[in-house]
């Protein structure tokens, strides 16, 4: 009995000291690895554009100030695979669990709505937009294992309201400190919530 309850002890200690070394990897909600192969597209796309090395903050960064300041060259920068990846993004956008939703459908889900500064005004008479879905599994995993105030923050905003320009979201995510930039959640948020959204958009012009 003595001797069950060391091993269980043992096994919980050892189970915690995992989770506080690795933490959790939010693109296991997605048992598929649609994710994870997207994530990876999305890194070797970033490292072979800009030529910076291992250099990920300078990697991130750039990519980031170009976003915000519109200057991103979408002809070079996305590969065939993450187009392709991109629709499969789209074409899932329908889907009860899918993590892009209809813009109209998001407003209309019960939310305290709160001015935001970052808010751009709808177009009429354009195809549905599509945005994040910051209140989904992905998004709350990433922000609830985050360990930024400045990202957590940002997140909240956005649920309350997600009609946010691309641009100025990359603009708040640039100017969180390095300490807390390099951490895998926010990585996988630009990936996500600014690359893939962009590549949704424009996807259509790569034939």
């Amino acid at each position: 009995m003595i001797r069950s309850r060391i091993a269980l002890v043992t096994l919980l200690l050892l189970t915690s000291i995992s989770y506080s070394q690795n933490g959790i990897n939010c693109l296991s909600v997605d048992s598929s690895g649609l994710y994870s192969k997207a994530f990876n597209a999305f890194e070797k796309d970033l490292f072979e554009y800009y030529k910076f090395g291992n250099d990920s903050i300078k990697t991130y960064r750039t990519f980031l100030a170009e976003v915000a300041s519109l200057s991103l060259d979408l002809r070079k920068l996305p590969s065939d695979n993450s187009i392709q990846l991109a629709r499969v993004f789209k074409k899932k956008s329908n889907d009860p669990n899918s993590i892009w939703v209809k813009l109209s459908d998001y407003e209309n889900q019960e939310a305290t709505k709160k001015p935001s500064p970052y808010i751009h005004p709808s177009k009429k008479n354009e195809e549905e937009i599509l945005i994040f879905n910051y209140r989904g599994g992905l998004i709350q995993c990433l922000k609830n294992n985050s360990k930024s105030d400045d990202f957590r923050e940002i997140i909240s905003t956005l649920e309350q309201d997600g009609n946010v320009s691309t641009s100025l979201i990359a603009q708040r995510i640039y100017y969180i400190p390095d300490n807390k930039f390099r951490a895998s959640e926010i990585k996988k948020f630009i990936a996500f919530d600014i690359y893939y959204s962009i590549l949704m958009v424009i996807e259509k012009a790569f034939g």
